[in-house]
């Protein structure tokens, strides 16, 4: 596919820069064609900032554009940026856009047709919608991290997600992309959706990661050798998982877990993490799963209970939003995803 018949051209996105799957979204976008404008903050986050700046893969053909949007003049001119878009991406926590004065009805007063994209982990609504959480927590909560450990072990990742549902992502986004295409060129086209290709593209924030030697390089990962991000076994055999990869989330942790002795400052000390680690997974066995989840459960230490699927079928949160509704015959069925309401 060239640049001339690329099936997204003309397509124009404004994107609040986030982190993981908001980018990763408007990367896949602009990778089709679209014209998308990146709304970035003067300071980056804690995660982009692991990845470093150079060379930044979710900013790929993408314009960028400087906001503080804690200025009314900044926030004008990103009104002004929606004014002409066909389509948003926001990855904030729910409420954030509207206090910036960015919500979907601020928006809709300058854009009726804008499309409002919003990317959550746990949603816009439902008891965990305002608090911090990481993609481990997610896969914990769907009930699917608990069919993936072995004997004796703490679980890893999902069977069939990774791959074949982003291979069916990735064919369904294929088939909306040419559709787009064709109405505008009047021609139809092959869409080759291999699952290789979908999950090597998703990886996008990986090798960024990998390239900053922040993965899989020469120095320990915060992902897989650091306190901050694991699954930890409980007194009563179940797990749960941590995800606080953010100072102000690896600082709230510390002190729910009273290790008032742990200076938070030193969290990205690697030649502590050994040690350390060790005294998460002790104080993690000295109380059951569900008392750990009453401690820390709907708090910013980004934290999820690996649930099986029928505990996470009747979590009140995934109740609340009705993720797995019931077929007939009472099995557990899954909801579509994303959900679309009127701007």
């Amino acid at each position: 596919m060239n640049a001339v018949n690329l099936p997204l051209t003309g397509l124009k996105v404004v994107e609040f820069e986030g982190i993981g799957p908001g980018p990763v979204a408007g990367r896949i976008l602009a990778s089709f064609g679209a014209d998308v404008t990146v709304v970035a903050r003067p300071i980056a986050g804690a995660v982009q900032r692991m990845g470093g700046d150079a060379e930044n893969p979710l900013r790929a053909n993408k314009k960028v554009v400087v906001l503080d949007l804690k200025k009314p003049e900044a926030v004008a001119a990103a009104l002004d940026l929606v004014a002409t878009a066909d389509a948003l991406i926001e990855g904030n926590r729910p409420g954030v856009m509207e206090r910036l004065g960015l919500g979907p009805d601020a928006c809709k007063v300058r854009n009726p047709k804008l499309v409002y994209g919003r990317m959550t982990g746990w949603g816009q609504t439902g008891p965990l919608a305002p608090v911090a959480g990481h993609d481990l927590n997610y896969v914990a909560m769907s009930g699917l991290l608990s069919l993936v450990a072995r004997p004796g072990q703490p679980p890893i990742v999902p069977p069939t997600v990774v791959g074949d549902s982003a291979g069916a992502l990735g064919l369904a986004f294929g088939i909306v992309s040419g559709v787009f295409a064709a109405r505008t060129t009047g021609r139809g086209c092959v869409v080759d959706a291999a699952i290789l290709d979908m999950v090597a593209m998703l990886g996008t924030l990986v090798h960024w990661l990998h390239g900053n030697n922040q993965i899989g390089g020469t120095q320990p990962s915060a992902f897989h050798d650091s306190p901050q991000y694991d699954t930890y076994e409980c007194s009563d055999g179940k797990f749960v998982t941590i995800g606080a990869l953010e100072p102000q989330f690896y600082s709230l942790l510390l002190d729910k877990l009273e290790m008032k002795d742990v200076d938070p400052a030193e969290q990205l000390s690697r030649d502590k993490w050994p040690a350390l680690k060790a005294r998460f997974a002790a104080k993690f066995r000295t109380r059951t799963r569900d008392a750990w989840s009453e401690l820390l459960e709907g708090t910013d230490v980004c934290f999820a209970p690996v649930l099986s699927i029928e505990e996470a079928a009747a979590h009140p949160h995934n109740v609340s939003r009705n993720l797995f509704p019931r077929t007939a015959s009472g099995r557990v069925d899954t909801q579509a995803a994303p959900r679309f309401s009127a701007l």
